[in-house]
């Protein structure tokens, strides 16, 4: 039986300080920092909270300066869900909240795909975490390690997430792409059960998910389920490289 009482939350870590492009949370787009662009979103997508999660002051201090709930988290997290965890830990969130992590450097995420996540994580009750995808229709979108790829069963639940191309076509790669392939690129947002999240940083990291750089993958290692749903909308790619923040200021300009 559904609890009444459960709360919809969103969450975004906002590490300050980032490999490729530093302190990419605060850069200014459209007059206002990258941050803001995306609270402002999530909270247009109706839920009964969203809290910024940052490990630095300066971000503290810009996001409650244009209103935000802001929680502060250790630096050490390697992970975004690590620093969710954190979050419902502090706030003293309940087991059965919903919680949606959004990465605080997608400014342009349609607010539709938030609702997707968590409904579909409302509706599956054998999933612990619930994400998108998009169908990959590119051979360079296939053979490029920045796209993580994701195969599913045939109830919608993860097998496995990759930066190689898969699943791999031997009679097509890497000549061509063939016509009607069934490869699957994972959108980076993530939707957890509220006991699985206060659950997961106890959770040992795993030899595949430091091989492949990917959090999702001590999910599955652990043995817990992962619902992954074609998105309803185009996600566009967040903002890693100054490329892709010119592309972003010019969209929003």
């Amino acid at each position: 039986m559904k609890n009444s009482m459960a709360k919809r939350r969103i969450i975004i870590p906002a590490r300050y300080h980032s490999t490729r492009l530093p302190g990419k949370v605060l850069l200014d787009i459209a007059g206002k920092p990258m941050v803001q662009h995306v609270y402002e979103r999530a909270c247009q997508a109706g839920f009964d909270s969203v809290v910024i999660a940052t490990d630095h002051q300066q971000v503290k201090q810009v996001a409650e300066g244009f209103g935000a709930t802001v929680c502060m988290t250790r630096e050490d997290h390697p992970t975004g869900t690590d620093r969710a965890a954190e979050v419902a830990q502090k706030l003293g969130y309940a087991a059965d909240d919903v919680m949606v992590g959004l990465q605080a450097d997608e400014p342009l995420i349609p607010i539709e795909n938030l609702q997707q996540v968590a409904d579909n994580l409302a509706t599956h009750a054998s999933a612990s975490v619930a994400t998108l995808c998009e169908r990959i229709t590119e051979l360079d979108v296939m053979m490029n390690p920045n796209v993580v790829k994701v195969v599913r069963d045939h109830d919608n639940m993860a097998l496995y997430f990759s930066r190689a191309p898969m699943p791999w076509s031997r009679e097509h790669f890497p000549e061509h792409f063939p016509e009607g392939f069934p490869g699957l690129l994972h959108i980076g947002l993530y939707a957890y059960r509220g006991d699985f999240l206060l659950h997961y940083a106890e959770l040992a990291k795993t030899a595949l998910e430091a091989w492949e750089g990917l959090e999702q993958l001590r999910v599955l290692w652990h043995g817990y389920d992962i619902h992954v749903d074609l998105a309803k909308a185009p996600t566009p790619p967040g903002v890693d490289t100054q490329a892709g923040l010119k592309i972003i200021r010019e969209y929003l300009q």
